[in-house]
C-alpha cells in the first residue's frame, strides 16, 4: 500500500510551510514516528514524522514551499524491512573505461616585453609593493612596465591588491524572512518611540548572593533575574493598562492578565514563547517556567502554540554583552521591554560617588495608545520595584516570597 504523507498544520492561520531540511533520504526504509523531515512556518520550525513504516519517495525538495495538506512524500508501507536494517542501495551504474587522450603540445611562446609585461627588475619592485603589474602602465617599448615604472607606481586605494574577496548565497528561512517582513511593517505601521532608565541592581545581587543556593537546592531551579524583571513588569501593567493593550482597527484591546513573552535565542534564530499568566506565578513559577520555554526553544521542540499570544515582551540583549539598544515591538502588542548588560559604574547615593552594578533599560512603545506619561511612568515603577524588591516584589518578607 502506497500511503500519501501530507503537511498537517501547524496552526491557525498558517497555509504554507517551507521544507527546512530532510533527514532521510530517497529510498531509504523509515519507523512510524521517525522524524523524517523539518519544515519551517513562519512561526516557528517544526519536525514531520513519519506515519507508518515503509520505504520513503519524497516528492518536494529543501527549500520548496508547500501549501498546508498537500503531499511531500509517499511510504510504500509494503515493503519489508532491509535486513541489518541498511537501506537497500540503488544499483550503481558502471563506470566508463577511461580513455587517455593525448594533449597536443603547442610551441611554448618565447616571453617578450609586450604591453602589461614587466622586466624582470620592474617585476621584483612592483612584488615587493603588492602592486599587480596589469594595474600599471609602462612606458617602455610596447607598453612595457620599465623600473622606473615599477618606482613610481602607487597602489589605488580602490583596488584590491590580495586576500580573500570570496562570497557565498544562501536562501532565507520562512521563518527568518516573515520576521524581517513584520519588523519592517512594525517601523512602517507605527509610531514607535522608546524610553529609558537605569536601575541599580545592588539590592537584587545581594538577596541572590543571599539566597540563591538554597533557592536552587530547594526548587532545582536557578534565581536569576528573569523573575525579577517579570515581577516588576507585572506589576507596572497593572498600575498602567494601557501598555497591556493594542490597537484592534479602530478600537483599544485591554487585557485583565498578562501573558508575557521572552525573547529565546534558538537554533532557528530568535524565539518568543509567552509565560501564560505571569501575574499568578511566584519567582520559583517564573523561574521554572523561563527554563521549560528556553529547553524546549534550544532543542528545536517549542510548538506554535506556546509562542502564539503574549501581550508584552522583555527582551534581554545583556547576554550578548549589548549596553544599550532601542528594542522593536513584537506586533501586535503595544510595548517591550529591553534589558542590557549589567556594568559597575560610579554613582551619586547618599550625597558620596560610590561604584554600583548598573543597568540600563530601554521601554519601545506605540505612541498611538500610549502616552509619554503612561510609557515613563511604567518604566519608573519597573526601575522602584528592581531597587526595592523585598518591600515592593516580596512584601517585606523574602522567605516566603520565595517559599524558603
Amino acid at each position: 500500500m502506497i500511503l500519501e504523507m501530507k503537511v498537517p498544520s501547524p496552526g491557525e492561520s498558517i497555509t504554507e510551510v517551507e521544507i527546512a531540511e530532510w533527514l532521510v533520504e530517497d529510498g531509504d526504509y523509515v519507523e512510524k514516528d521517525q522524524a523524517i523531515a523539518e519544515v519551517d512556518s513562519d512561526k516557528a520550525t517544526l519536525e514531520l514524522p513519519a506515519e507508518q513504516s515503509g520505504i520513503i519517495t519524497l516528492k518536494a525538495e529543501v527549500g520548496d514551499a508547500v501549501e498546508v495538506g498537500a503531499v511531500v512524500c509517499l511510504i510504500d508501507t509494503a515493503a519489508a524491512k532491509p535486513e541489518g536494517g541498511e537501506t537497500p542501495k540503488k544499483e550503481e551504474t558502471k563506470e566508463a573505461p577511461k580513455v587517455e587522450v593525448k594533449k597536443e603540445e603547442k610551441p611554448v611562446a618565447k616571453e617578450s616585453y609586450a604591453t602589461g609585461t614587466a622586466s624582470p627588475s620592474a617585476k621584483k619592485i612592483l612584488d615587493e609593493k603588492g602592486i599587480a603589474a596589469s594595474s600599471v602602465k609602462g612606458t617602455g617599448r610596447d607598453g612595457r612596465i620599465t623600473k622606473e615604472d615599477a618606482v613610481n607606481a602607487t597602489p589605488s586605494m580602490g583596488t584590491p591588491t590580495g586576500g580573500n574577496r570570496g562570497e557565498s548565497r544562501s536562501k532565507l528561512s520562512m521563518l527568518r524572512r516573515k520576521v524581517a517582513e513584520r519588523l519592517v511593517s512594525v517601523k512602517n505601521e507605527t509610531a514607535m518611540l522608546t524610553t529609558f532608565n537605569e536601575v541599580d541592581m545592588s539590592p537584587i545581587f545581594s538577596l541572590r548572593k543571599e539566597y540563591k543556593e538554597g533557592f536552587k537546592a530547594k526548587h532545582g531551579v536557578s534565581l536569576g533575574f528573569m523573575s525579577f524583571f517579570t515581577k516588576a513588569v507585572v506589576r507596572a501593567l497593572e498600575m498602567y493598562p494601557a501598555v497591556n493593550s493594542m490597537i484592534d482597527g479602530k478600537e483599544m484591546l485591554s487585557y485583565d492578565f498578562c501573558d508575557i513573552s521572552i525573547a529565546v535565542s534558538g537554533p532557528k534564530g530568535l524565539m518568543v514563547p509567552v509565560i501564560r499568566n505571569a501575574e499568578n506565578l511566584t519567582f520559583r513559577g517564573v523561574e521554572s517556567e523561563v527554563k521549560r520555554l528556553a529547553i524546549r526553544a534550544r532543542e528545536g521542540e517549542i510548538t506554535v502554540d506556546e509562542m502564539t499570544g503574549g501581550t508584552f515582551t522583555i527582551t534581554n540583549g545583556g547576554v550578548f554583552g549589548s549596553m544599550l539598544s532601542t528594542p522593536i515591538i513584537n506586533p501586535p502588542q503595544s510595548a517591550i521591554l529591553g534589558m542590557h548588560n549589567i556594568v559597575e559604574r560610579p554613582i551619586a547615593k547618599d550625597g558620596a560617588v560610590v561604584i554600583a552594578p548598573i543597568m540600563y533599560v530601554a521601554l519601545s512603545y506605540d505612541h498611538r495608545i500610549i502616552d509619554g506619561k503612561e510609557s515613563v511612568g511604567f518604566l519608573v515603577a519597573v526601575k522602584e520595584a528592581l531597587e526595592n524588591p523585598e518591600e515592593i516584589l516580596m512584601d517585606n518578607n523574602v522567605k516566603k516570597a520565595l517559599e524558603m
